[in-house]
């Protein structure tokens, strides 16, 4: 299934759709059942929907927060996926620590890996999950020419020992895993990004085309990552 490209027209448009995606995400999902099992993105494109996040109104106590991959850096580390996010978010809005479950990826990339598999062996179909685009294809920290867990018996979390970006030793969410949700929104802006858009959209095999959920996927990008001057109509 091919991914719903969704162009935003400037930045604000960018973060608008955003904010629309995880608000109907979560109306959808506490509609339907208790709770809403959302998944986040690391690097540096989603810290403006997180910021954005922090000023609104949401059922914070009903949502469960996890990770698509980690840095094994100490726990306080500002460069860990789970300590930007709280930064500038899940601390700001008083998420329940309960509800926040960071990758013990202090344990080092093997037993970490292992701990987090265990604590998702538990958790149902996500309802959201958030990625990014690398500008060689990877999303998380699934690379090219690194096991991706793709098969049906794959944990759910797979240990990272060479990562072609520092640091070497990382955790992530197998394809398996972060393909088993109801909604996945990748954010993508830049220029940087528009090869691996390409190759994407062509059919080549990168590791975010191999997140698979059964609704398909949406990607949101700005102009400057769009590789083509048409546009798309959808979105």
């Amino acid at each position: 299934m091919q991914p719903r490209w969704q162009i935003a027209t400037d930045d604000d448009d960018w973060l608008a759709r955003a904010l629309a995606f995880v608000a109907r995400a979560e109306v959808d999902t506490l509609a339907a059942r208790g709770e809403f099992y959302i998944v986040l993105a690391g690097g540096g494109t989603p810290q403006r929907l997180y910021q954005a996040l922090a000023g609104e109104a949401h059922d914070w106590p009903r949502w469960q927060v996890w990770y698509g991959d980690e840095r094994c850096l100490p726990v306080a580390h500002p460069e860990r996926n789970s300590q930007r996010a709280e930064a500038v978010w899940l601390r700001p809005v008083s998420l329940p620590r309960a509800n926040n479950h960071p990758i013990p990826a202090e344990l080092g990339a093997e037993a970490a890996a292992a701990a987090y598999d265990r604590q998702l062996q538990a958790v149902p179909t996500f309802d959201l999950v958030l990625l990014g685009l690398g500008e060689d294809g990877h999303t998380a920290s699934l690379f090219p020419g690194q096991d991706l867990g793709t098969g049906p018996n794959a944990p759910a979390a797979l240990p990272v020992f060479s990562a072609p970006k520092p640091p070497p030793e990382r955790v992530s969410l197998s394809v398996r895993r972060l393909s088993d949700a109801r909604r996945v929104l990748f954010l993508v802006t830049g220029t940087g990004k528009q090869t691996a858009l390409a190759n994407w959209r062509q059919g080549a095999t990168i590791p975010a085309a191999s997140i698979a959920p059964a609704a398909g996927v949406d990607v949101l990008l700005d102009r400057a990552a769009w590789p083509w001057k048409s546009v798309p109509t959808m979105g």
